[in-house]
């Protein structure tokens, strides 16, 4: 049968929107458009599957400290800008006329489109015209969707790096496995940034654990950044050199 899903704004304590949305079953995800950052995804049952910090500070302009932070333009310290970039700490605001994507299937799918442009103070820190556009999703089988875009809007090239910088919340550290690594290098933060290669078939935790995965590949940056303690955080990054349309 054809159910369409719910999206829903309010305002947080700060003035600043937010939007729920809620697939037929009850499965949700909540979206601010400070940061464009995910802050909860539920099951059907009620069940977060998002970690935030209990130190976490929703008011601009700090970044806040779960959910899933969005790392553009530079992730990490690995460029001149702040850490992680500055569209984590930016007003994003809802496109109303987002361009098509595929596939474009509605049915029992509730999602909005966001949209960030550099303000004059971003251009003079990073001197680089773009539209970042995200859309955000709950499906009818209650899986989150996220597909960014980002568009060079003038003539000059650019490289940028991305990452969803997500934090899920796990009930037991020991229980977690990350598969997919074996032979890649890594840079341990605990370490010192003392580069290893992992060997293993799959990554466990028993212990805290701070590291950065990669594998250059001609022009392209792979990167999986893992840390833990009580909670597990995972995310990729893929390193871009953007052509004007």
């Amino acid at each position: 049968m054809d159910y369409n899903g719910v999206v829903e704004v309010s305002r947080d304590k700060n003035g600043i929107d937010e939007i729920l949305l809620r697939n037929p079953r009850g499965a949700s995800t909540r979206v601010s458009l400070y940061g464009g950052q995910v802050l909860s995804w539920r099951t059907d049952q009620g069940e977060e599957l998002l970690f935030t910090s209990s130190k976490a500070i929703f008011k601009p302009p700090n970044p806040v400290r779960g959910g899933i932070p969005i790392c553009f333009p530079q992730f990490g310290n690995r460029g001149a800008l702040e850490h992680h970039g500055f569209a984590r700490k930016k007003v994003w605001i809802i496109d109303d006329n987002p361009p098509p994507l595929q596939p474009n299937d509605s049915n029992g799918k509730s999602y909005v489109d966001l949209l960030l442009k550099p303000s004059e103070d971003d251009l003079k820190l990073w001197p680089h015209s773009f539209e970042f556009r995200l859309r955000v999703a709950i499906t009818a089988e209650g899986n989150l969707a996220m597909v960014s875009r980002i568009r060079n809007i003038n003539c000059k090239p650019f490289s940028f790096s991305i990452a969803y910088h997500t934090y899920f919340s796990i009930s037991d550290i020991n229980e977690v496995r990350v598969e997919g690594l074996e032979t890649l290098d890594y840079l341990d933060n605990l370490c010192e940034r003392e580069r290893f290669t992992e060997q293993g078939d799959a990554l466990t935790f028993e212990s805290e654990w701070y590291g950065i995965h990669g594998r250059r590949k001609q022009r392209q940056w792979q990167i999986l950044e893992m840390k833990s303690t009580s909670r597990c955080c995972a995310l990729m990054v893929l390193q871009l050199r953007s052509q004007s349309r």
